[in-house]
């Protein structure tokens, strides 16, 4: 069953991932400037999911980039089915994972995390896990996730105000679906997904400096680390529960 469930799960992620692209392509705009709408060489790009191309004049992104966000999602996907293995929660974790990696994309490509991603995210997580609880099997708590979220959002926006320069409010946005999964399976669980998210991004802030890529005030996206540290601790919470 456990196999079976994550083999749906990777073949839903490689579905959902060929359609990030174009999404990716037209989100990933600076703050304040509109969506795209035309494809580099001008032609238009209609549309939300799909390649990231214009339909009649095959231009614009690499193809390659559909290949790489087909393989993330599905790997992202078939790890949460495995770690939470038949359970109500599952679905909602897997459902929702296509979104974390375009926001991932969006973020690597103009440091960005739309409100127009982030916010849906956050109401769409709350709701469905709260429907996820009153389903048997279900191994989590709603009141301890919706209290992650929070505790994890207010965490964040401390951290803005101290230093605005070093943090942004989409990634306040973006702990709040990050911490109502992670409160889902308990205070430890949150804890250690909160702690791992920094942990990877300091780890690769290090990383860069070392080579000479970057100074040691230079920012970079942070969103996908968070996403990170909170993929972890839900694998664990998964498995654990």
């Amino acid at each position: 069953m456990g196999i079976l469930a994550a083999i749906l799960a990777a073949t839903y992620g490689a579905a959902a991932g060929l359609l990030l692209p174009r999404a990716a392509y037209r989100l990933s705009v600076p703050s304040q400037e509109p969506w795209r709408t035309h494809c580099p060489d001008g032609h238009p790009v209609p549309g939300w999911l799909g390649p990231a191309r214009c339909a009649e004049h095959r231009c614009g992104a690499p193809s390659n980039r559909a290949a790489t966000a087909a393989a993330v999602t599905a790997a992202v996907c078939a790890a949460l089915a495995a770690a939470a293995g038949p359970r109500p929660e599952t679905g909602v974790f897997v459902a929702l994972a296509p979104v974390l990696v375009l926001l991932a994309l969006v973020d690597l490509a103009v440091h960005r995390l739309p409100d127009v991603l982030t916010l849906p995210l956050a109401a769409a997580t709350a709701a469905l896990l709260g429907a996820a609880a009153l389903l048997p099997g279900a191994a989590g708590s709603w009141r301890l996730a919706l209290l992650g979220g929070g505790a994890l959002a207010a965490a964040y926006l401390v951290l803005f105000l101290i230093n605005p320069a070093g943090m942004g409010l989409g990634d306040v946005k973006l702990a709040l679906p990050l911490g109502v999964a992670l409160g889902w399976y308990g205070w430890g669980v949150w804890a250690a997904g909160a702690f791992l998210g920094f942990l990877y991004g300091a780890l690769y802030g290090l990383s860069l400096v070392l080579r000479g890529r970057a100074t040691r005030k230079a920012g970079f996206a942070f969103g996908p680390f968070m996403t990170a540290g909170a993929l972890t601790g839900v694998l664990l919470g998964g498995f654990g529960a």
